[in-house]
């Protein structure tokens, strides 16, 4: 199938206003303008396109959904929480060629086999040739009251190997505010690392790709944003349930100022010693202790079922 780009399309401007496609305050709706934006976040993801599924969370008036599709993806769905956008996401399907479809749903409650059937069912596989997607790619422009809620729940996802997630290669590119862009991506000692540093780089490589300010957006946020992309590790240093290793470093990160020992011998003072059992010093702050040292001690706290407060 020879992919052309969309034909000339209405501006979303134009679409915004015929539509009265208003943002709400209370789905942390903001919108991005510019095409060379988003045309910029899709070259720098650097997605794999062939027999491949593109999923696209909360596309909004479709401005992101065009560079993706413009890029050369033949199978893209979308799912989208706010009926009112389903016009003009519609005619965007009809310009697709049979290559976009979209869903309305809500991302942390849908079943990920109708996104998945979605895509195989579209046009551009009529021939059905495709019979599992070998790459999938997770995209979106988050809304920023619920980005975290949303990665934390795909990551426990990829460390199942469930849903959209269970094929072997997953990329997730995704806008978050940047101070939580800086979370994801913060190293060991780094002042921004906490818990979704940890949680995060786990089972991933995380790493920001492009700044987006605030200017960029309609209406404009009070903060900047930054697209972070995450990709399975090869060996992931995970080694209990994401779960488990989740409640350990809320637990550590909730004294983030105070050395190890310190917060250790407050639980109980016996339980120093699973520092010492995973070669932690428990000099280290939370924040300056490696991923893979946090992984060790939930896999020694899950094996011998100790409850954390």
């Amino acid at each position: 199938m020879t992919i052309s780009k969309l034909p000339k399309l209405p501006s979303i401007r134009d679409l915004i206003r015929i539509y009265n496609l208003k943002a709400k305050q209370q789905l942390s709706q903001n919108f991005i303008m510019d095409k060379n934006i988003t045309d910029k976040i899709i070259s720098l993801a650097g997605l794999e396109l062939d027999n491949a599924l593109c999923v696209e969370v909360g596309p909004g008036p479709g401005l992101l959904t065009r560079s993706i599709l413009d890029s050369g993806a033949r199978n893209v769905v979308a799912i989208e929480k706010d009926a009112r956008f389903i016009p003009t996401l519609e005619q965007l399907q009809e310009a697709s060629d049979g290559r976009f479809s979209v869903l309305l749903g809500d991302m942390l409650k849908i079943d990920h086999s109708l996104i998945i059937r979605s895509g195989l069912e579209q046009k551009s596989n009529a021939d059905g040739s495709i019979k599992v997607f070998d790459h999938v790619h997770l995209i979106g422009n988050l809304p920023f009251g619920v980005a975290t809620p949303m990665l934390i729940q795909w990551l426990n996802l990829l460390s199942l190997k469930s849903g959209i997630f269970g094929t072997s290669n997953v990329s997730m590119s995704l806008m978050f505010q940047k101070e939580v862009g800086d979370r994801i991506t913060a190293g060991a000692s780094d002042s921004a690392r906490g818990r979704l540093s940890v949680v995060s780089q786990s089972i991933c490589d995380a790493f920001k790709i492009y700044n987006v300010p605030a200017s960029g957006f309609v209406p404009r946020p009070k903060v900047d944003a930054t697209v972070v992309q995450l990709r399975p590790l090869e060996k992931p240093l995970l080694k209990s349930s994401l779960s488990t290793l989740e409640h350990v470093v809320r637990f550590a990160f909730m004294k983030r100022r105070k050395m190890l020992a310190r917060i250790f011998k407050d639980w109980d003072p016996e339980r120093i010693a699973l520092l010492e059992e995973c070669e932690i010093d428990p000099t280290l702050r939370p924040q300056d202790v490696p991923t893979e040292k946090f992984c060790q001690l939930a896999q020694l706290i899950e094996q011998r079922n100790i409850k954390l407060p």
